[in-house]
């Protein structure tokens, strides 16, 4: 008797949960308002219910790139440029850089909808929900740390290297 486990027919008829990304982009057609940044460091601070992309994008004033003044989620996708087999690569970039004291253990996780189906969440747990409120998909080429953890071509290592080489000795 074939093993369930093996058999195609049972995985085409369960096919595998969407998951979704809270740093996607506003043009695919699934994409939601996630947040909105807010405050002189732009954190985002999140919507308590997901609006359609499509139906804020035309609100946005012209010359604004939407990504500066709000925050997208869209579905995973396999050709993303910052998957890593089967993770997400930003993430872990992400959790290479230092956090900041609003990022402790302790602290309680922000209110997110998108959280049952989150990647980051999936795979990095609340370390990637206290980093996603601080996360900016509109990068300045001034901030060099950003610009790399951006870069789905930087390594986790790569980025150690360069802290450590950045930081100051007293």
């Amino acid at each position: 008797m074939e093993n369930p486990q093996n058999s195609t027919e049972d995985r085409s008829a369960h096919p595998a949960p969407v998951t979704w990304c809270p740093s996607g982009t506003p043009d695919r057609p699934e994409s939601v308002v996630l947040g909105v940044r807010s405050g002189p460091e732009g954190q985002v601070v999140y919507l308590e219910t997901p609006v359609p992309a499509a139906e804020v994008l035309g609100a946005v004033p012209e010359g604004i790139a939407p990504t500066r003044v709000l925050r997208f989620a869209s579905h995973c996708v396999p050709e993303c440029a910052n998957r890593v087999g089967t993770d997400c690569g930003l993430i872990e970039r992400i959790r290479t850089v230092p956090s900041g004291p609003t990022a402790s253990a302790t602290a309680s996780v922000p209110r997110c909808h998108l959280r049952p189906h989150c990647t980051w969440w999936h795979q990095a747990g609340v370390e990637a929900c206290h980093r996603c409120p601080a996360v900016t998909t509109l990068n300045s080429p001034d901030d060099e740390l950003t610009t790399l953890v951006a870069d789905p071509a930087t390594t986790p290592e790569q980025l150690r290297e360069w802290i450590t080489a950045d930081t100051p000795t007293d």
